[in-house]
């Protein structure tokens, strides 16, 4: 202890961390491994690798991520600082801020790396396709939890992985955030390297796709972006949503599902939605979609969310959860899995930093916050929709880029009312509303509030579609 404050350091925590993981281990290994997806193989195996724990004041919840160089520790400040401190308090809240500091005898940068055009401090290093898959070791089948809810798209999953032949093509997995989807998706990937250590499996979201497909055409390299994914022995394609309204990029997205099936190649996509609930996607995409398995995940129920806490907890060595507690949460944490697993984390953190025993009225402090929230079953699908329906616009609207005043005012009450009455993040609002940024969803906020202060007729627009969406 130093006054009243706490600092846990690596050093502090020895031998004893490396066997124990801490909750602190396990968000970071959550980050990094979202970090590795968003960001891409080559800037992350160059750049964020290296960052290790350092210490964490518990007092002011901030935490050391120590690079071995000065020059890292700049350019990830500078390049990632924000994006890490969110990372943060979006999976392990009691962490408020992250330093990116420098070990004292890390190595002299080369001055070469100064050049914006190198990706990776080690020039050296091999470079790694973009495709190639970066699976997490954690997200396989026999750690994914079966219930009622997805039984279904768990053996669908686990056939199309690993039988010789199926009788569906594509595989089509739809369900809320925080379900499983991408678990499922990471688990198929490794099982069929497993059984085809040969195979090529070609895995990315479908905002990278359309990311990468207008980088080709720029590049004047459409050629060889088609040859990389048609050439996929499976293809996987997270959150098709985003690319609703994107006409080119479903275009060439159809001809490359198209390809895949065709050849007798396996294709897996997930959605947060039915097929027939995708507005804004074409037709024949549908229809390609609906020729294979259909398979949802519903929201977890009571006995799935307690085996759920049961298995992550057995992942938290050294936590003790009365049973009482563990009934206690899977009654009140209803929204996701990853929710789920987040409260779980945060309650063990603050046991470990406190010392506090943990029961009920512990938990009810911890989580208060998230408590309060699960008493809003409002999605932000259904806000779009209720505003879609009240200023007599199409859904899909909310998603698309048309930016005249008839859809974009509705489009920026639609996040007005996400972030007030949901508990999504800015950049999770920003995605639900055709990938865009959360300085976008900041900016509509702060225009809806001033207008509402001025204008009486948008302030009774908004009273009426929150009284109807609480209601």
């Amino acid at each position: 202890m130093q006054g009243s404050r706490e600092i846990l350091s690596a050093s502090d925590r020895g031998t004893t961390e490396r066997s124990v993981p801490t909750p602190l281990d396990a968000a970071w290994e959550t980050i990094r491994a979202g970090l590795r997806r968003d960001c891409g193989a080559r800037t992350f195996d160059g750049w964020l690798k290296p960052a290790e724990l350092g210490a964490f004041d518990l007092e002011s919840g901030e935490l050391d991520l120590v690079m071995p160089s000065q020059f890292m520790a700049d350019w990830v400040q500078s390049h990632f600082g924000d994006r890490l401190a969110l990372a943060w308090r979006t999976v392990l809240p009691i962490v408020r801020g992250v330093k990116i500091v420098a070990t004292a005898d890390g190595p002299k940068p080369s001055p070469l790396l100064i050049l914006e055009e190198i990706p990776a401090p080690v020039a050296t290093s091999q470079a790694r396709d973009p495709a190639a898959p970066n699976f997490d070791s954690r997200y396989r089948f026999d750690s994914f939890i079966i219930g009622k809810a997805n039984e279904v798209a768990a053996s669908a999953a686990r056939t199309l992985a690993t039988a010789d032949s199926v009788a569906f093509n594509p595989l089509f997995i739809h369900g809320g955030t925080g379900r499983g989807k991408t678990h499922l998706l990471h688990a198929i990937g490794q099982a069929f390297l497993n059984r085809s250590p040969g195979g090529r499996v070609v895995s990315m979201s479908a905002e990278k796709f359309m990311v990468e497909f207008i980088r080709a055409i720029k590049d004047n390299d459409t050629i060889g972006f088609k040859g990389r994914l048609r050439s996929a022995d499976l293809l996987l394609i997270d959150d098709v949503q985003f690319i609703a309204g994107k006409d080119s990029t479903q275009e060439e997205f159809f001809h490359t599902m198209n390809e895949i099936i065709t050849a007798g190649r396996r294709l897996v996509i997930t959605s947060d939605r039915a097929p027939q609930d995708l507005d804004g996607i074409a037709p024949r995409i549908l229809s390609r979609l609906s020729w294979g398995l259909v398979a949802d995940i519903n929201p977890a129920d009571y006995e799935l969310r307690l085996n759920i806490i049961d298995a992550k907890l057995a992942a938290l060595p050294g936590v003790e959860m009365p049973r009482p507690v563990v009934e206690f949460l899977a009654r009140r944490l209803t929204s996701s899995i990853r929710e789920l697993e987040g409260a779980l984390n945060r309650i063990a953190a603050y046991a470990m930093m406190t010392g506090r025993a943990i029961d009920v009225p512990f938990v009810e402090e911890v989580l208060a916050n998230v408590l309060r929230a699960n008493q809003r079953r409002i999605s932000i699908d259904e806000i779009q929709t209720q505003v879609a329906e009240h200023y007599r616009i199409r859904k899909a609207e909310m998603t698309s880029a048309r930016r005249a005043r008839e859809v974009a005012r509705p489009r920026q009450v639609a996040m007005y009312l996400s972030k007030q009455l949901t508990p999504k993040s800015l950049p999770d609002i920003g995605r639900r509303f055709g990938g865009r940024d959360h300085t976008t969803v900041i900016h509509a906020v702060k225009q809806i509030e001033r207008l509402r202060a001025a204008d009486s007729e948008l302030d009774a627009d908004i009273r009426l579609l929150t009284r109807q969406l609480e209601g």
